[in-house]
């Protein structure tokens, strides 16, 4: 059977972009992490060592993003390194890391990239 976990829409403030204004002033930013595990564990025993912990998640997701990065793929890379490094259980992973209102020459909502492995 296979298992998903979502955590999606993770809204986070932070200091990314290549102009110094973006690194200065910040922006808007948009987390989406969806995972394959098993947690067949967890449902059968309503125990949560038995499955991946949505805090957790949270939590690596906030401090990747506290680092200053010119590029959303630089930052995307670095959570989902950390996520697989320290969530034994993660069989696939998909993050989208969305930046809201980017300042490019254009009427854009956002930019995002999207990383899977």
């Amino acid at each position: 059977m296979k298992h998903t976990i979502e955590v999606s829409g993770i809204k986070i403030y932070a200091f990314h972009g290549c102009l110094p204004e973006e690194a200065e002033i910040g922006g808007h930013y948009r987390v989406d992490v969806m995972l394959n595990t098993d947690f067949t564990g967890a449902a059968k025993l309503d125990d949560l060592s038995k499955t991946v912990d949505y805090v957790e998640i949270h939590k690596i997701v906030a401090e990747e993003m506290k680092i200053k990065s010119k590029l959303i793929e630089h930052v995307g890379q670095r959570i989902i390194t950390r996520l697989k490094k320290e969530i034994q259980k993660i069989d696939f992973i998909r993050i989208k890391v969305t930046k809201l209102c980017p300042p490019i020459n254009g009427d854009v909502d956002s930019v995002a990239i999207i990383i899977e492995g």
